[in-house]
């Protein structure tokens, strides 16, 4: 839209179906959106309005609610959903804090899809070989990238806690600081979207795969999730001793009644049960622990103040939207039904067939499909809807036949 239509306040509509395209272009049955397909109205959150600071010439980006023209918010919108999970919060007096990890590859880039991704050549003229996680000087060969990327975030109002060089080939992670949900989940996109831009600019390529790499670890999207009192901003995780709390115990004991169930929201693609089953500090189950990253929920070391669940399995391919609204409305879920989680696991642990998660995309369809719970929390028009886009998708996996295929297979007889 021409920046003289939007501050006319010109109203920008959309097809329906279009929430629910596949990333390959395509559409599911219209009968999931609507036969008619009628259209939304896209309505810009005024705190989320952006000058584009990579861009050369002016352009902004607004982020914006799909609303339904007869007013409130479609029920096919990820961002609509996790607005509706922060208000039944509210109608207890209490509010969720968040904060996402995102990790992320840096490569050069790949013209040849059927080729392996390759880190690019830093100024050192060399390419990492894998020596470099954690290291302090482990990005000084991009560090042109990473300094208009610092410069982007700055100019967004994306504020950054921590930055390092994580376990892969020139693969990275940063921490976004805590807040509210929908504040986290839409600087989680607009930081991704910065990413790629800024990216393109210096002849690279970023990727938020959750599985690039063979025989390297993946990248995630944690999520961090805390409980306040509206008010008084105290965490309901911790009682006056500093001890956890029921409600602490009952938000565990939810997360683990979801995360099965919820596996396909935070897992939405074929790749991302690459990361899931070959699992370098990548869980594929619901057990719960204090500060073990085998577990798919992890109680990090914090002060009483501070504590907090981390839910492991979303992946850096996630919806932030959806991801964090399916983690929370899981919690929430085990505070109004007072579900008291499993025994806490501690070092080396075997998973109980109870607490495993799918593990592939086609069994975590079939999982969410069976599933009152996630009807009861997100409505059956965006459950059905999302699992017959995410079918679409799968289809068109099988759709071809792989190089492993070819090569291991052909010569069977």
């Amino acid at each position: 839209m021409t920046a003289a239509g939007f501050l006319e306040g010109r109203r920008l509509q959309l097809a329906r179906g279009v929430l629910l395209q596949c990333i390959m272009g395509g559409y599911p049955p219209a009968r999931f959106y609507g036969s008619d397909d009628g259209d939304l109205a896209l309505v810009a959150d005024p705190a989320q309005i952006h000058r584009l600071p990579w861009s050369d010439e002016p352009r902004a980006i607004a982020i914006c609610d799909a609303d339904e023209l007869s007013g409130g918010s479609s029920s096919l919108s990820t961002r609509g959903q996790l607005k509706a999970v922060i208000a039944r919060y509210a109608v207890h007096g209490l509010a969720p804090v968040v904060a996402t990890e995102l990790e992320f590859f840096v490569f050069a880039p790949n013209t040849d899809p059927t080729q392996p991704f390759r880190p690019p050549v830093g100024l050192d003229g060399r390419r990492e070989d894998g020596q470099s996680a954690f290291s302090v000087s482990s990005n000084n060969g991009l560090r042109p990238f990473f300094s208009e990327v610092y410069k982007c975030m700055a100019a967004l109002g994306l504020p950054r806690d921590t930055f390092m060089h994580e376990m892969g080939v020139s693969q990275f992670e940063i921490n976004l600081l805590h807040g509210d949900p929908l504040l986290l989940a839409d600087q989680t996109f607009l930081f991704k979207h910065l990413l790629k831009e800024v990216a393109l600019k210096h002849g690279l390529s970023v990727v938020c795969m959750a599985k690039p790499l063979a025989h390297t670890p993946g990248s995630s999207m944690h999520i961090h999730q805390s409980i306040v009192e509206i008010g008084s901003g105290k965490n309901v995780f911790t009682d006056s001793n500093g001890e956890p709390t029921s409600m602490f115990r009952h938000f565990i004991g939810g997360q683990q009644a979801g995360l099965a169930d919820f596996t396909a929201l935070f897992a939405p693609n074929v790749n991302s049960y690459q990361r899931l089953c070959h699992p370098y500090a990548s869980p594929n189950n619901a057990c719960w622990s204090h500060d073990n990253r085998a577990a798919g929920l992890r109680i990090p070391a914090s002060s009483p103040a501070a504590r907090r669940v981390e839910n492991r399995l979303p992946g850096a391919d996630a919806n932030p939207y959806l991801a964090i609204a399916a983690s929370l409305a899981a919690g929430l879920h085990g505070i109004e039904q007072e579900l008291e989680p499993s025994a806490a696991i501690q070092g080396e642990f075997a998973v109980p067939d109870n607490l495993a998660l799918p593990c592939t995309l086609h069994a975590a369809l079939e999982r969410l499909k069976r599933s009152q719970l996630a009807r009861e929390l997100f409505g059956s028009e965006f459950i059905e809807g999302y699992i017959a886009s995410k079918t679409v998708e799968l289809t068109s996996f099988f759709d071809e036949i792989t190089p492993w295929e070819r090569r291991v297979l052909a010569a069977q007889a």
